[in-house]
């Protein structure tokens, strides 16, 4: 029997069919903080690109950049205000979002604040702060939504209920110089999602972290324009660059969908080879 070899419209059929088994959030909801700009912004979006409506926690709508980018792409863009840095506001976020209806089956943690002082001299109230809405936050989030992820009814052939991406950094390994309540937070996160892992995914909910290396966005702004210190990083940066929001497109999709059912605890570090140097 002669083989049968696909013509070249029927294989971009296959690999089309295919990529959206493994990378399609069609019919997903996902609840996005940080998602105004930066990062988070190019995460947001790139859910919404791969085919999932989006519920952006933002401090005010002054900006609705991300809300309009979403929309243009034919998806759902719903906005909630509150201030990460209030346990109040952020306590009654996930009652008002899961109250209105929303099944969120994606929740993604990118909002953060960094502050910077000698560690002998920091103020505490920055350093309650930035672990307010660093560490606080994020697991007052994860708790509230992933309860409500675990009874969601598993896909059937899957069991899968849904994905906690919580975005972790460099110093959750490192310790970095004159950001510790940063660090300190963000070693947190990192703990946290294996700690959420470990409970959840046996249930059906997959909990990871991305771990951005040096990205040239406004949080960074300090390192950016000392020009010795940029040019540290740089050196040790084996691609040669410092990192693009764009860059955490993939990742993100494929942490949301099929693709990676059997990832969880994991931190997916972005950085250009950065730990590996």
């Amino acid at each position: 029997m002669p083989l049968l070899i696909p013509t070249a419209r029927a294989s971009a059929g296959m690999a089309a069919a295919y990529l959206e088994k493994l990378f399609s959030l069609q019919g997903r909801v996902a609840v996005v903080t940080g998602g105004t700009r930066g990062i988070g912004q190019a995460m947001a979006i790139s859910l919404a690109k791969a085919g999932a409506d989006i519920i952006l926690i933002q401090r005010d709508e002054s900006n609705l950049e991300t809300k309009r980018s979403i929309e243009a792409f034919g998806r759902k863009a719903h906005v909630y205000t509150a201030d990460l840095a209030s346990q109040e506001a952020v306590g009654g976020l996930s009652k008002r979002i899961l109250g209105d209806g929303h099944d969120v089956s994606i929740l993604v943690t990118s909002a953060g604040i960094q502050r910077r002082h000698a560690a002998h001299e920091f103020p505490m109230g920055d350093w309650d702060e930035v672990l307010q809405v660093n560490l606080r936050a994020v697991w007052t989030l994860c708790r509230d939504l992933g309860a409500y992820m675990l009874t969601r009814a598993p896909h059937p052939a899957t069991g899968h209920r849904g994905s906690v991406i919580n975005v972790a950094s460099l110093v959750s390994f490192q310790g970095g110089i004159t950001v510790p309540a940063y660090a300190a937070a963000k070693g947190g996160v990192a703990q946290l999602t294996k700690a959420l892992s470990n409970e959840w995914a046996s249930h059906g909910v997959n909990v990871n972290a991305i771990v951005p290396g040096y990205v040239a966005t406004d949080m960074n702004e300090a390192l950016i324009n000392n020009p010795e210190r940029a040019a540290s990083i740089l050196a040790r940066i084996p691609a040669g660059r410092w990192g693009k929001p764009e860059d955490f497109e993939g990742a993100t999709v494929f942490l949301a969908g099929a693709g990676s059912l059997y990832v969880s605890g994991e931190l997916l570090t972005v950085d250009g080879g950065w730990l590996g140097r």
